[in-house]
């Protein structure tokens, strides 16, 4: 295992999360941390618990990106070099796709991903 994912295993766990497959599952009231740097959202897939409010805590590794949900109706702009919280809690169970909505160069349409809401 690298030291980043060491370091996310460790952020994760004082959160009170776990990281099943390819996302973080948060439990309630837990900080989830995720970067956004040129084109890619880290971890870019995210499971949440329906009813239990979590924090997204979002961090911009290089420019000033956005933080989109449509479905979820949820909008931020994350700070070049900064971070934003972002408070959530679901009350609908689904798939709702994020991505960065401020143009950040040529790869700018890969910078999604995927907040699985699960009961």
């Amino acid at each position: 295992m690298s030291p980043r994912a060491v370091a996310l295993a460790v952020v994760l766990a004082a959160a009170g999360c776990s990281r099943p497959g390819s996302g973080p599952s948060a439990a309630e009231n837990g900080v989830i941390h995720i970067s956004a740097k040129k084109f890619a959202f880290e971890p870019n897939k995210i499971t949440l618990k329906r009813g239990k409010t979590v924090a997204l805590e979002l961090k911009s590794l290089d420019r000033k990106h956005g933080f989109l949900i449509p479905d979820l109706k949820i909008r931020a702009d994350v700070p070049a070099g900064g971070s934003v919280r972002v408070i959530l809690t679901p009350d609908k169970t689904g798939s709702f796709p994020f991505r960065c909505d401020l143009f950040c160069g040529s790869g700018h349409d890969t910078m999604t991903g995927v907040i699985e809401v699960v009961d």
